[in-house]
């Protein structure tokens, strides 16, 4: 079985973000991927490697209210990160950050919208901008990269439609009350 280890995040306060799709929504997202993620890092068609770095962010947050560091719910590192052959954590930051900033796929910004590219981008895809959820994924061939924050994104937003629902059915009128 691969490991899952919580990377250090920042000790800056995070601000007020989303209040359906919050670190715990990310951790159980993250949760139900890992036994498709660590059952394809098995085959070296996937990854060359078998480690990978998953960041997800704050769906609520937005570039132009709060820094990235600040946006980051979770950082995860899936297998042994002491036998990383790269910096597969600030590769995946770069992708969320590339995402974030965006709002597009990594893959979509870069074949269909290069021109929007400024200087110190990160020319790595693998992170997702699903319905403002942000993923980024870093460790296995792009293409799998991709894969896997899809499915973790699609996992936040079901997470976060479902606490909402739950939230709806108990009579709140606003979120959190």
């Amino acid at each position: 079985m691969i490991s899952v280890v919580s990377l250090p995040r920042s000790r800056h306060p995070r601000p007020h973000g989303s209040r359906y799709a919050d670190e715990t929504a990310a951790h159980e997202a993250v949760a139900l991927a890992l036994p498709m993620i660590e059952r394809a890092l098995r085959d070296p068609a996937v990854s060359g490697g078998g480690q990978l770095c998953i960041v997800v962010l704050d769906p609520a947050l937005q570039p132009a209210q709060t820094r990235f560091d600040e946006a980051v719910l979770l950082e995860h590192a899936v297998g042994d990160r002491g036998a990383w052959d790269a910096d597969y954590a600030g590769f995946a930051r770069a992708k969320a950050r590339l995402a974030w900033h965006s709002g597009l796929d990594g893959h979509r910004l870069q074949s269909a919208a290069p021109h929007r590219l400024v200087e110190g981008d990160s020319l790595l895809w693998g992170g997702v901008c699903l319905d403002g959820i942000v993923v980024g994924v870093s460790g296995a061939f792009p293409w799998w990269d991709e894969a896997f924050a899809t499915a973790i994104a699609a996992n936040l937003r079901a997470i976060a439609k479902r606490r909402h629902a739950e939230a709806v059915a108990a009579g709140a009128l606003v979120a959190g009350g």
